[in-house]
């Protein structure tokens, strides 16, 4: 095993991505990259696969691989050309690089490719590096396996919900007989943190990833609580509700929490199925403002179906255990990737020699 010290020019050419209006794309099987990742698909690619993606501005220092052909965009910086080094060493190696001593000091700050190519890198040999890739690939590998479970499971969920209350004659309420519903409360911005003091904080843009950005301990006295598997959703744009997938956190203003209102037999899977169409109601007549916005009136103004008891205990019975196994696959994989990130930096330097890994232990472990 042996390591050169190159710059990352010498590993990999980075290209500045395509421009792609929005009202120019055609859903089709090519993913899209921005500067954030996979913003959707076009019936057309920009480069053939194997491709890397990261931001060139906006969103700065994530990285993003794609096997097959796609569109990265003209935010982001992307390459297929890695110069004879294995594609998913050169993936690793980049989210590696410190990104942000190589922004511009303009107006919009932004990588400029010309000297973040001057970075200076440690590579190991050819085998080296796709052991090294092999490693962190059957962590990514697992991740993304427990991912695609949960969304089948969240799509058995609904074809349950579907079958067990959708033909069902019932009666009309409020939302209160069903969910408690909780508020936000207003952190002060001042007092966010990226250094992961106190709690994770939920704003609306986290309920898509289920990894907060900023921290907070500020101990407000509307603070709320958030568990996996709980179910929330934003009150601004998009209303659509969610089941929590992150680790423990606390609310901010616009996000909200509902709870299983007292007695009332109703479990957080009913509460997830059951929001979808009322929520997309109050979607559709807000939809008229620029940014739609949902409040309290809103939500109480809906006329709710209420369930009879027992379909309730029925749907209860298979859909719960669903709801725990998302929130065990969502558990296990943040360890994976605290794994993950662990290993990174110490196998992409050579602190660990990856010929030591025992793969048969790794894979035990992943099955």
């Amino acid at each position: 095993m042996s390591w050169t010290q190159k710059t990352l020019g010498e590993i990999v050419n980075l290209k500045r991505g395509f421009d792609l209006p929005s009202s120019s794309r055609v859903d089709g099987p090519y993913p899209v990259f921005s500067s954030s990742g996979q913003t959707g698909t076009h019936s057309e690619a920009a480069v053939k696969g194997p491709c890397v993606v990261t931001g060139r501005y906006g969103t700065i220092g994530q990285v993003f691989f794609s096997d097959a052909a796609c569109w990265p965009l003209n935010t982001s910086l992307y390459s297929t050309d890695f110069k004879g080094n294995d594609p998913k060493f050169v993936y690793y190696l980049l989210k590696t690089i410190p990104w942000r001593d190589y922004l511009t000091a303009s107006a919009v700050p932004g990588i400029n490719r010309n000297h973040v190519h001057l970075c200076p890198v440690c590579v190991p040999d050819h085998e080296t590096q796709t052991a090294i890739s092999g490693v962190l690939g059957l962590l990514d590998n697992k991740i993304e396996l427990n991912t695609n479970l949960n969304g089948y499971l969240l799509e058995l969920m609904n074809v349950q919900y579907q079958h067990s209350f959708c033909c069902n004659k019932l009666t009309l309420g409020s939302i209160y007989d069903i969910a408690d519903v909780v508020y936000g409360a207003a952190f002060k911005s001042a007092l966010f943190n990226e250094e992961k003091v106190g709690y994770p904080l939920i704003r609306i843009r986290d309920l898509s990833t289920f990894s907060p950005q900023y921290w907070t301990n500020e101990a407000h006295p509307k603070r709320v609580f958030v568990h996996p598997g709980d179910v929330l959703a934003g009150m601004d744009a998009e209303f659509t509700p969610c089941l929590w997938q992150g680790e423990m956190a606390v609310l901010n203003q616009r996000v909200c929490l509902f709870e299983p209102a007292a007695n009332s037999g109703v479990s957080r899977s009913y509460l997830l199925m059951a929001l979808n169409p009322l929520l997309a109601f109050i979607q559709n007549y807000a939809s008229g403002t620029t940014v739609a916005h949902m409040g309290k009136g809103d939500l109480e103004a809906l006329n709710v179906p209420i369930p009879a008891r027992g379909d309730l205990e029925r749907f209860n019975t298979i859909a719960e255990p669903l709801r725990e196994q998302i929130v065990q696959n969502s558990t296990q994989n943040r360890k994976l990737a605290a794994l993950r990130d662990a290993l990174l930096p110490k196998l992409m330097s050579g602190e660990i020699d990856v010929s030591r890994v025992d793969f048969t232990q790794l894979n035990s472990h992943l099955a």
